[in-house]
């Protein structure tokens, strides 16, 4: 599951890392701590050059009623059990809410970084997830619109798509993971016109090795915190090298209490 991700705007790393370029009274608005519900930008393969505020939470075009869909399971009904080997059926394409959009309806969520926590303390004991290189994180995101038929308002909200647990998710103990579009193929998610076999070989676990996290204070669990010290570190970064174990031995208080495996 990915519910949390931060999302700075810096105007010239985002004209840089897409090759867009933005309105200059465009001043974006970004948030250390996008909830669902929440608007978030992205691009969208239907203005890949614009950037755009959709709802996360995504609501099927067919439904009557809101809904708060924050992510699509690469495997749908499959891989209950969430095993990190599996390499089965790409069950997506087969969901009524999700069919449509994985075709053609994709998007990039921007992020800075993700939050997830283990599956069982989930943001009782939240983590930071990271590039290396401090460069933008480009989810992969499905869309669609809904119409409000009382108010006639239209709605474009997303979901974050998800795979089995990479190497940085499995260290903190989480069961899933964001995917996350390679550096450079980011036009190639984007384009609608891409074939579904193409689509689905992107639906796999981005490599930990690129990646570093670190634990956060529980104030990252309130939703409506959103100020940048929901951010601060509450101990060291590590990454999948680190020999550590978490659920025993890093502890959340203080900074630099990361205890080595001996």
């Amino acid at each position: 599951m990915c519910g949390r991700f931060v999302q700075i705007i810096n105007v010239r790393k985002i004209e840089n890392t897409y090759g867009i370029t933005l309105p200059e009274d465009m001043e974006p608005e970004g948030s250390y701590n996008v909830a669902p519900g929440d608007y978030a930008y992205v691009l969208s393969g239907t203005s890949p050059k614009t950037l755009l505020r959709y709802r996360f939470g995504l609501t099927p075009s067919w439904a009557k009623k809101q809904m708060y869909l924050i992510n699509a399971r690469a495997e749908g009904d499959a891989n209950k059990d969430n095993n990190p080997e599996f390499r089965g059926k790409k069950g997506i394409i087969m969901k009524p809410a999700f069919r449509k959009p994985i075709r053609s309806q994709r998007c990039i969520v921007i992020a800075n970084a993700f939050i997830e926590g283990p599956e069982k303390e989930k943001l009782n004991k939240p983590y930071a997830i990271a590039r290396k290189d401090k460069k933008y994180l480009s989810l992969a995101g499905i869309w669609d619109t809904w119409v409000d038929k009382d108010t006639g308002e239209e709605i474009n909200s997303f979901a974050i798509v998800t795979t089995v647990a990479n190497k940085i998710t499995q260290k903190i103990g989480h069961p899933r993971s964001p995917v996350i579009i390679p550096e450079g193929y980011e036009k190639h998610w984007l384009d609608p016109e891409l074939p579904l076999v193409e689509v689905l070989k992107f639906l796999k676990p981005y490599p930990g090795e690129l990646l570093e996290a670190y634990p956060l204070s529980l104030k990252i669990k309130d939703p409506k915190n959103k100020t940048r010290d929901v951010l601060v570190p509450v101990g060291d970064p590590f990454t999948v090298d680190d020999d550590i174990v978490i659920e025993k031995e890093l502890k959340l208080q203080g900074m630099g209490n990361r205890k080595k495996k001996e």
